[in-house]
């Protein structure tokens, strides 16, 4: 029972907690994110088959450990991988439908966020002068 997964290295962050608030690093930073969770989720979705793989395997030997005559408490313990190796994969199942959800908000969230302020950018990126950050006039 082996797995393929390997440590990410550490301090790596799918999009840069800054405080660039403008449009296009908005919109970036939204990208960047929607990808790591799309990534992510692939990963997840691996993961749940890979789980369930070695739980059934676990289940498979236990069987074969019960035929063989061993010791009953080998067949229990045995078992006990399987069974808590299919809590795991539910757990990871959910997880990744989490995953797909925050993937799919972030989307269209970005979306969104294209809607409300892309014309708004355009106009003050063709401009030479400078405008006011938004919410300047709110005071």
């Amino acid at each position: 029972m082996s797995s393929d997964l390997a440590p990410r290295p550490s301090g790596t962050a799918p999009a840069v907690a800054d405080g660039d608030n403008r449009y296009k690093a908005v919109q970036a930073k939204l990208d960047a994110l929607g990808r790591a969770l799309d990534d992510a989720g692939l990963g997840l979705e691996e993961l749940v088959r890979s789980v369930r793989r070695n739980a059934k395997r676990a289940e498979d030997a236990a069987r074969d450990v019960d035929n063989a005559e061993l010791d009953p408490k080998f067949v229990e313990l045995t078992s006990n991988v399987g069974v808590a190796l299919g809590g795991a994969g539910v757990q990871v199942r959910k997880l990744y439908e989490t995953a797909q959800e925050t993937a799919d908000l972030t989307h269209e969230t970005k979306r969104t966020h294209s809607k409300l302020y892309g014309a708004l950018d355009d106009i003050r990126s063709g401009r030479r002068e400078k405008t006011p950050r938004p919410g300047f006039f709110n005071r």
